[in-house]
Order: C-alpha cells, then structure tokens, then sequence
C-alpha cells in the first residue's frame, strides 16, 4: 500500500481518541460472520479459525460441527444453529481482542468512516484516501490541541488559570504520546507494525 509509513500512525486518532472505537467485527455483515458464513456453505472451516487464538480452536471447531449437523434438519433449525455459530465465533473472537462481547449487532448500520475507508483501501488496492482521511484527522486533533495550549498562560500566581493550562497540556501531551507508541507498535491494536513519520512536521 502506498504511503504506508502514514497510515499506522494516524489510526492512533481513531485508537486513542476521546470517544471509543466502533465496533466492527460484532455486525452480521462484519468480515467475522461472513467469513462464518462462506465456511458454513462450504464445509470448509480453515478461514474461521484465522479469526480466532490457537488455544480457542477447539471451542470453534466444536461449535461448527455441532452447527453443521443442526443446520440440516429443517430451514428453522438451520436459522437458529447459525445464529449460534455466529455468535459464539464473534464473541470468542472478541475475547482473544481483550475486547467485551455485547451481542451481534444487525446488518446495515452506518460503519466508523475509518473502518469504512480501510475496507475500502483493501477492496480498491489503494490506500490513497484512507491515508489522506487519517492524515487530516490526526493533523486536525494534534493542531487543536497545540493551539489551545498555546493560547493559556503557564500555571503562576492565577491557580484557576494555571489549572486550566495543566488540562490543556495533559490532553495534548497524551495525545501526542499516544501517537507516538502506535507508531512503534506498543499501543497493542490488532498488532500493527510501527510508521516512522506522520505526514506533518509542525503542529501549526
């Protein structure tokens, strides 16, 4: 993919940001249950198990079969065995994540534009607006906080107005530092590999 000494180090935006990530691999039309599904019509479970650790295969091959032999006996039975296949596959999936399991949310909602462009880089072979929406964002968040730090007065005699600068320097020190360890790899998302720059020099 191109530029991609961008693309990890701006994901840190949607990571480490103020609101939580979107869930993506708990929706019925999530890259989970449709791997799920295509290794329910074929019989072929070697694509599920890449979604899971090595010591919860067992569980999921367990969880196939019992759904396989289900599934058969009639079009009610074959709806509920692979709800049950999706649902376990997911929240075991979750789990290796560290990441809670809060039910199997339907198809059809409106994707995280992040995870909605990553999909897309992959789907299109180029990673051009994904590493152009990343590097807005990330440059929007650090040239936010920068400004408003720079706007505040050092903590001196004023104590209201000093703490008022403390919060604004933590939030844009914590931020810049969360950046920086996705960048080498320790922030623990789904093992990405580090970057080396982030596009931008300058917070202004």
């Amino acid at each position: 993919m191109k530029k991609t000494v961008s693309v990890v180090i701006m994901a840190a935006v949607f990571v480490l940001g103020e609101r939580p990530a979107a869930a993506h691999c708990d929706t019925m039309d999530g890259p989970v249950v449709k791997a799920a599904q295509q290794a329910l019509a074929s019989g072929k479970i070697g694509p599920v198990l890449a979604w899971v650790q090595p010591k919860d295969e067992a569980e999921i091959k367990a969880a196939f079969e019992q759904t396989r032999a289900v599934r058969t006996l009639n079009p009610q039975a074959q709806k509920l065995a692979d709800r049950y296949f999706f649902e376990t596959l997911v929240r075991v999936h979750r789990a290796g994540e560290g990441a809670p399991y809060t039910g199997l949310k339907p198809a059809g909602g409106t994707p995280d534009p992040a995870i909605a462009a990553a999909d897309q880089a992959i789907a299109t072979g180029s990673g051009e607006a994904l590493v152009k929406l990343l590097n807005d964002q990330m440059h929007a968040g650090l040239h936010e906080r920068f400004m408003h730090v720079k706007a505040l007065k050092a903590p001196a005699d004023d104590v209201k107005a000093g703490r008022e600068w403390v919060a604004a320097y933590v939030s844009y020190v914590h931020y810049v530092e969360g950046v920086y360890q996705l960048a080498k790899g320790s922030a623990g998302e789904h093992g990405e590999e580090g970057a080396v720059h982030s596009g931008h020099e300058h917070a202004e």
